[in-house]
């Protein structure tokens, strides 16, 4: 498992790409990528697939400790991006939150 549990993405640039399907899920890899290339998507983070799996082995404790520091950073830089706060009145950061696998869903 990666030691990096968190990859952000905005303003043309991303930690991740579209080859990290695995670690980052359909819908991480490809934020990433439109990042990279240039299409206007809102900053973000991805948290990567390997977190379910330490979820299961280690515990929520362990893993809401593993995550916190890395998901808090990643919240500040989309702030600053984004020019808003997360929980202000005022000038809110506005999220969206998703779930994605390694692999979709074939229906």
């Amino acid at each position: 498992m990666s030691e990096k549990r968190v990859y952000t993405f905005g303003n043309g640039k991303a930690e991740g790409k579209a080859d990290m399907r695995n670690l980052l899920g359909g819908k991480g890899a490809n934020l990433a990528e439109m990042n990279l290339i240039g299409v206007p998507v809102p900053p973000g983070f991805t948290i990567t697939t390997d977190v379910c799996t330490e979820y299961y082995e280690k515990g929520k404790e362990t893993v809401v400790g593993l995550l916190k520091a890395e998901v808090e950073n990643s919240v500040k830089h989309v702030e600053s991006l984004m020019n808003s706060t997360f929980g202000d009145p005022s000038n809110p950061l506005l999220v969206s939150v998703r779930s994605g696998a390694r692999a979709s869903m074939l229906v």
